[in-house]
């Protein structure tokens, strides 16, 4: 599988914010952010979890932040579940 963009991306980086089409979007009114809530992302809840010792050295392999990385694995595969 050839994986190679065509998209020309020193274009893209070399754009200002003046050059972005926004055309399509939409004004935000006051109704919008009388609408809007704010949504905090709960705290989490410290556990402890017996996991394999080659599934803890993969993680621990993909650089810093191995804990956030799995509980980021968890949380994606929970969602994936939810509807089973």
């Amino acid at each position: 599988m050839n994986n190679t963009s065509k998209t020309n991306w020193n274009k893209i980086d070399a754009m200002t914010d003046e050059d972005i089409d926004t055309s399509d979007i939409p004004p935000l009114t006051e109704e919008f952010f009388a609408k809007a809530q704010l949504r905090q992302p709960q705290s989490p809840v410290q556990v402890t979890v017996e996991v394999d010792s080659e599934t803890l050295a993969w993680f621990q392999s993909q650089g810093d932040l191995a804990q956030e990385k799995m509980a980021i694995a968890l949380k994606i595969y929970a969602d994936a579940h939810k509807h089973i």
